[in-house]
């Protein structure tokens, strides 16, 4: 399968990358309050800067990595648990502030990693002991937790010791903090992230697809679904720095969903919401670096946030602008057919006798106002269906413009009179529909009828001549040769 044919080789280029970057040089981005957005956009894009650097690969990563893992919670049905892990991660984090008496990052990750442990845990013992629904689980757990780590971030900056040395970040996240020890935290969940999903891509196929068949046949669905929420907290914890805890649950939730709308197939989702978290962390940094100062990680939401919308709206045949341009072409095309049989009718009632008719007398036959009038015929026009002549040619009207249909109209015309009166016919003969109930529907059907239908009405009904209400029905040959049709 695609997935597990070209996941490793991913692994490996960004483990390279990691190695790859520099540690030495510290700087930080300049002000380029005299370059132009060409000038910072190359300067962005050629990496010309550690940070830029650091920032961009720590963003990259992180949207990988939320990529993997929220096509799971997606798919599981999972998005208030991403929610509550971040929010409850953060007690953990001022106890590893606390613990170290600074703001040390092997300490705040373990002490993150235990809060996250204890909230995973808390979910578990709710729902197997208790009978709390699940949602209900994940607001206490949530509300719970994150009013502690409040609590806690509020005391510490009482302290003497405390000026939080920066621990607001971790609720609202600041990529700019970041630094090359961040870094090997970043790539390593990521690691164990694909590693995981690499192993037990087909058990967590079958367990998210039906759980108690996965049962039967002996997969560990439980040791599995607790495996996938112990990742699912370090990746959040690991990206904490970066979006924050409020922030969190939408680079795991946005990219997944965004990704659902585009491809069906399991391993295909996966490669897909992780590029898709890839370019919202590459399109996040981007904005902040040019936006000298706007935060990297409400950016990276909005980009992610931005993709989804693009998507939901351009997407094929089922995007909502899609839809919209199609619909609104199939009810000009509707329109302009209404038009064309309108027309015939009026040539019709007159026998055939003028090739031209007044604009009044369609406005008449259609019901409709000058303006409704003039807009129908320029889409006519337009479509070399008619041409509209002045009043000048024609002394018997004067002030009303002239319609004639050109030869592709006049085919046009006859098709659509041809399948409005042929399925009158074919309800009236074999649906035992009375002839004056027939109108309706057929004004319905006469536009979605095609050709290969249109030959076995005609070969049930015997080639017809005449439909149920007397009024003969346009053959082949009017319709090719431009004829009037005859008895």
């Amino acid at each position: 399968m695609l997935f597990p044919r070209l996941w490793p080789t991913l692994i490996l280029l960004l483990f390279l990358l990691c190695l790859w970057l520099p540690s030495l040089d510290a700087r930080q981005v300049e002000m380029l309050k005299d370059q132009n957005f060409w000038d910072q956009a190359t300067r962005f894009f050629l990496l010309q800067d550690i940070s830029v650097q650091i920032v961009v690969l720590g963003s990259t990563l992180i949207g990988i990595s939320c990529g993997l893992i929220g096509s799971y919670v997606v798919t599981r049905k999972l998005s208030l648990f991403g929610d509550t892990l971040s929010h409850a991660v953060l007690p953990g984090i001022a106890v590893g502030f606390l613990w170290a008496g600074s703001k040390d990052n092997l300490a705040l990750l373990i002490g993150a990693t235990g809060a996250g442990f204890l909230g995973v845990s808390s979910l578990t013992f709710l729902q197997k002991y208790t009978r709390v629904r699940q949602d209900s689980a994940l607001g206490i757990v949530l509300s719970g937790f994150y009013a502690v780590g409040i609590c806690l971030l509020t005391r510490i900056q009482k302290m003497e010791f405390g000026n939080q040395a920066g621990l607001d970040s971790f609720l609202f996240g600041q990529a700019s903090a970041l630094c090359v020890e961040d870094l090997w935290g970043i790539g390593g969940a990521l690691l164990v992230i694909s590693l995981f999903i690499l192993v037990a891509y087909k058990k967590l196929l079958i367990t998210g697809f039906d759980l108690s068949f996965s049962r039967s046949i002996g997969i560990p669905a439980d040791g599995l679904q607790y495996a996938l929420w112990l990742l699912l907290a370090f990746c959040v914890i690991t990206s904490l720095q970066i979006v924050g805890v409020i922030l969190a649950s939408a680079l795991l939730i946005i990219p997944a969903v965004t990704a659902s709308l585009l491809v069906k197939r399991m391993n295909a989702y996966l490669l897909v919401s992780a590029f898709l978290g890839a370019c919202a962390g590459l399109g996040g940094s981007f904005l902040s670096f040019l936006g000298k100062g706007l935060p990297t990680g409400p950016l990276i939401v909005l980009v992610s946030a931005g993709i989804f919308i693009s998507v939901l709206c351009l997407r094929p045949r089922t995007g909502i602008a899609t839809q919209w341009f199609f619909s609104r072409k199939n009810s000009l095309r509707i329109q302009r057919e209404n038009t064309l049989k309108a027309i015939y009718q009026v040539l019709e009632k007159n026998n055939f006798e003028n090739q031209t008719i007044p604009t009044q007398a369609l406005m008449t036959k259609r019901g409709i106002d000058r303006i409704e009038c003039e807009f129908e015929i320029q889409q006519l026009v337009q479509a070399e269906l008619a041409t509209k002549g002045s009043p000048d040619h024609s002394p018997a009207l004067p002030g009303q413009s002239i319609l004639s249909l050109t030869p592709r109209g006049w085919e046009y015309a006859c098709k659509i009179v041809r399948n409005h009166r042929l399925w009158e016919l074919y309800l009236t003969n074999e649906a035992n529909y009375a002839p004056d109930h027939v109108h309706e529907d057929a004004e319905k059907i006469e536009h979605v009828l095609g050709e290969d239908t249109i030959r076995q009405l005609e070969r049930i009904l015997s080639n017809p001549k005449k439909d149920p209400h007397g009024k003969l029905i346009p053959s082949l040959t009017d319709m090719e040769l431009g004829g009037v049709p005859k008895t």
